[in-house]
């Protein structure tokens, strides 16, 4: 049976995929981000800080000063994401700047719609390549351990999650899903069948690629739609959920194992919903949580 973390504003929840809850973890903290690495779970307490739960006690780690830490991922070693466009490598108890991530080309034109700093916002892996995503910035892809980056998608695609799958590079975009067979060197556009195509979150599902898209940065019409990850039209899923949802489903809050066939997303006003057949139909198996800012599931 699958076990789903639920990253709130109020500690980690622990949901069995038929609505089982564990004890909560960290209350009293906002978790803002949750991840794994063999035995071992990782958080983003309060923006700003590192955790590591080995056998189940979470142990304080390191600490990010001066900005906000938004995501983490393990390649060769833990990588910390940052507001303002940073990234940082976890030494020991250290966090030491990726110099050579804050001289991508490019890097000047980085911006946000509102005027502000961008953020990096998701990291995945290919063997040897890691993808970062900056909202708004693009993908940038290292290849030799992060001493050099490249620019891969346009950054007017405006990327709000990077994942990989089966030899893919999947990015939800504001116009779709954008998926490149060639390590993030070309990309097309998978559109067709969403009826709404400003996608927040993707993840993969065994063959199916799972999509969460909306009408605009403040929701309208969002649902989660589902296509097989080879190709094909997208479905809205509709058994067992809303019409529609008024608020994003936003990045990292979908989320799969890559051999499924559980599936999980949350939202922002706390309700958990789970699938048990590569999101076809799907259980509302908890409400009443605080608004969820991370959902992991773990076979």
């Amino acid at each position: 049976m699958a076990t789903i973390l639920v990253a709130t504003g109020d500690g980690l929840r622990t949901i069995g995929e038929d609505g089982a809850a564990g004890p909560v973890q960290l209350s009293g903290r906002s978790v803002t981000f949750v991840a794994r690495a063999k035995a071992e779970l990782w958080a983003i307490l309060d923006e700003a800080e590192i955790w590591r739960a080995t056998d189940g006690e979470w142990a304080h780690v390191a600490d990010l000063d001066g900005l906000r830490a938004t995501c983490l991922a393990y390649t060769e070693a833990w990588l910390v994401g940052s507001s303002e466009a940073h990234l940082f490598r976890l030494s020991g108890d250290a966090l030491a700047n990726v110099d050579a991530f804050d001289r991508v080309e490019g890097r000047d034109a980085w911006y946000t719609p509102w005027g502000g700093p961008p953020d990096t916002r998701s990291i995945a892996e290919w063997d040897e390549n890691v993808y970062v995503n900056v909202h708004v910035g693009g993908i940038v892809r290292t290849d030799d351990g992060g001493a050099t980056w490249t620019p891969t998608i346009d950054i007017d695609a405006d990327v709000h999650q990077v994942t990989t799958a089966e030899g893919m590079v999947l990015a939800a975009c504001a116009g779709g899903l954008a998926v490149s067979t060639d390590r993030g060197a070309t990309w097309t556009y998978r559109t067709e069948g969403l009826e709404r195509r400003y996608a927040r979150g993707v993840t993969v599902c065994e063959d199916v690629v799972l999509v969460s898209a909306s009408s605009g940065p403040r929701g309208g019409q969002a649902a989660v739609y589902r296509a097989g990850l080879g190709g094909g039209e997208f479905e809205r899923c509709r058994a067992g959920l809303p019409e529609w949802f008024d608020d994003n489903v936003d990045s990292h809050c979908l989320d799969a194992p890559p051999d499924g066939p559980v599936a999980a997303f949350g939202t922002s006003d706390g309700e958990l919903y789970v699938s048990t057949d590569l999101g076809s139909t799907w259980d509302r198996v908890a409400d009443g949580f605080p608004p969820i800012r991370r959902v992991l599931v773990m076979p």
